[in-house]
């Protein structure tokens, strides 16, 4: 028999009744029923029942064992009583008698109980990440991970595509986030870059000649902590082909995406249909460039039905160049109490509050209600309606101003009414395509222009494109929303060396900066460069959606805490006087 086990604690049916086995795991639950002790033995499959009573050689050295003790039992497989059968349970037929047992691993007084669904603190789980991991629910949501990457990699290579890994140390490139510098010890003062993605290696894959490239790459970022994104480190399907278009990445990674969500998705309905929104369209009617299309509400602009209106806020905030006022419709929230809980959300958020309306039948008709409707008047309330296409029992909200200003917020408004009303179809992955982001956006302090997205990404119209205003220019970049996170984000390349030279001068870049940030890519562009394009999908974000978890650290084996700190390793940590003086380095003391 081998050593530790001739079977997993998940194995053992009814057919194993009279054998004598050997299992080793963990014990996840010790009960006392006079004289019999009972002991539920956990390993990464599943979970047996054990037990033992005074006959048994090994009763006593049992009752010296804790939860979460380590240990080794030989026993017999009997069949359990009809009444006593767990169903739920793959080994719920039986259990096995205990002979002989032997501790494995002893353990000391537990900081959190791995039986059970009690909340701690989230320190308490990261400093101790190895106990929580044992946690059904954390098994179950790390193999869950383990599966979808092995399921893209799948799909991946059935598509066509290759695996190729890049460097990880590197120089540094701009993706919009800080980079993580490490420095050289063969050349002092200089420093390397973790990359932020795999971006100038997998565009010089393809000038290389490799058509179809994939990688489940690492990338490292220097961001502050979200709950839907880790503050140092990711993981992104990156992919990057050749001699396409737009349209053929979608056609591409679509069928990808869609199969692991449905193959992991718990028999939640996957759209077929995902449609393209342009940017400027999305931020309109949905306050966001990741918007969650299970929620029906669409905002729309009512900005001529407050003009020179009797409500003089708005009024006058109309008469303000780059204003608006807009509706976000709330169909059955027409009563005066979720009205008012609404306004308190807007005012939490920082707002005075939100103009509403909302329709009531009188008996001799519908009349709308609220402080607007009184100061609008009745024509102008029913052309609101009819636009919004709302009727009696509906509610509309405004806000107003220039839409920088109120446009997240109205987009979390959007968020909450869908939820309060029940609008949103929670039992659902919806996709849309968020297309023709602006290349370029203005500081509104300075007015410097910048890139706003990727800058590696081809403007539309090419170089006659970036002659004119550069706040018009739009790029082939595009995103993927789903359920209201961003899971992928791409765009078309821009391979030609004359556009290029012109887009990162529009930015402020000049073409001696260009050389010296970007040589390699500038000059493997001077060698026949096809056009190409791709994408990254966020692996963590994916998982988190299919494990139904709110929180990016749920489906991240060691994950950092919201301080960017690994308390299990005590990272970061002072280095030594001797690694310092090894990279010639010195050490500022903060006040």
């Amino acid at each position: 028999m081998h050593t530790y086990r001739s079977h997993t604690c998940a194995e053992l049916t009814k057919t194993n009744v009279g054998d004598n086995v050997r299992l080793s795991g963990w014990v996840h639950r010790i009960r006392d029923h006079g004289g019999v002790l009972f002991v539920d033995l956990r390993d990464h499959y599943g979970v047996t029942q054990v037990l033992c009573d005074g006959d048994s050689a090994a009763f006593a050295e049992l009752e010296n064992v804790r939860s979460e003790w380590c240990i080794r039992i030989d026993g017999e497989v009997k069949a359990r009583d009809e009444s006593l059968i767990n169903p739920k349970l793959p080994t719920g037929e039986i259990e096995v008698y205990i002979r002989e047992m032997e501790v494995l691993g002893s353990a000391g007084e537990l900081p959190l109980i791995v039986f059970g669904d009690q909340e701690y603190p989230e320190e308490t789980r990261l400093r101790y990440r190895y106990l929580d991991l044992r946690r059904e629910a954390m098994q179950d949501n790390m193999k869950l991970r383990s599966d979808v990457v092995a399921s893209i990699r799948r799909r991946m290579w059935d598509t066509g595509f290759r695996e190729y890994q890049t460097p990880i140390i590197t120089a540094s490139s701009p993706e919009g986030a800080r980079d993580f510098l490490v420095p050289s010890r063969l050349h002092p003062g200089k420093f390397y870059a973790l990359p932020q993605a795999p971006q100038l290696f997998k565009q010089l894959i393809m000038v290389s000649g490799f058509d179809r490239y994939f990688q489940i790459a690492p990338c490292f970022r220097d961001e502050d902590p979200r709950a839907d994104r880790s503050p140092t480190d990711f993981y992104q399907l990156d992919m990057e082909m050749s001699f396409v278009e737009q349209q053929d990445v979608f056609d591409t990674i679509q069928p990808v995406i869609a199969g692991v969500f449905e193959e992991f998705g718990g028999g939640r309905k996957v759209d077929a249909e995902w449609p393209q929104i342009s940017y400027r369209d999305s931020a309109m009617w949905y306050g966001t460039d990741k918007p969650d299309l299970r929620n029906p509400i669409k905002m729309q602009d009512v900005s001529e039905h407050f003009r020179g209106s009797g409500f003089a806020i708005f009024a006058k905030l109309l008469e303000q160049d780059g204003t608006q006022i807009r509706a976000i419709p709330a169909p059955t929230g027409g009563s005066r109490k979720f009205c008012d809980r609404m306004n308190a959300f807007a005012q939490k958020e920082g707002l005075p509050g939100m103009g509403y309306i909302f329709w009531r039948d009188q008996g001799e008709g519908m009349e709308a209600a609220g402080p607007l409707a009184k100061n609008i008047g009745p024509e102008r309330t029913e052309a609101i309606r009819q636009q919004l296409g709302l009727e009696v029992g509906d509610a509309a909200f405004f806000l107003g101003g220039k839409p920088a200003a109120f446009e997240s917020v109205a987009g979390k408004a959007r968020t909450v009414i869908g939820e309060e009303l029940g609008l949103t179809d929670k039992d659902r992955f919806a996709f849309a395509w968020i297309v023709d982001f602006p290349m370029y956006e203005a500081d509104e302090e300075t007015g410097k222009v910048d890139f706003s997205h990727n800058p590696f990404s081809m403007p539309q119209g090419g170089l006659d494109a970036l002659s004119g205003d550069p706040l018009n220019v739009l790029g082939y970049q595009y995103d993927l929303a789903c359920n209201g996170y961003e899971l992928v984000s791409g765009a078309i390349r821009n391979h030609k060396l004359d556009i290029m030279i012109k887009a990162f001068d529009l930015a402020g870049y000049g073409e001696d900066e260009v050389h010296k940030r970007f040589g390699g890519l500038v000059n493997a562009f001077q060698y026949g460069a096809p056009p190409h394009g791709g994408c990254a999908a966020g692996i963590d974000r994916i998982v988190m959606l299919l494990a139904d978890e709110a929180n990016i650290r749920e489906v991240i084996m060691f994950p950092m805490n919201q301080r960017a700190e690994d308390l299990m390793m005590n990272a970061p940590s002072d280095p030594t006087s001797d690694q310092l003086m090894e990279l010639s380095l010195r050490v500022i003391p903060q006040d």
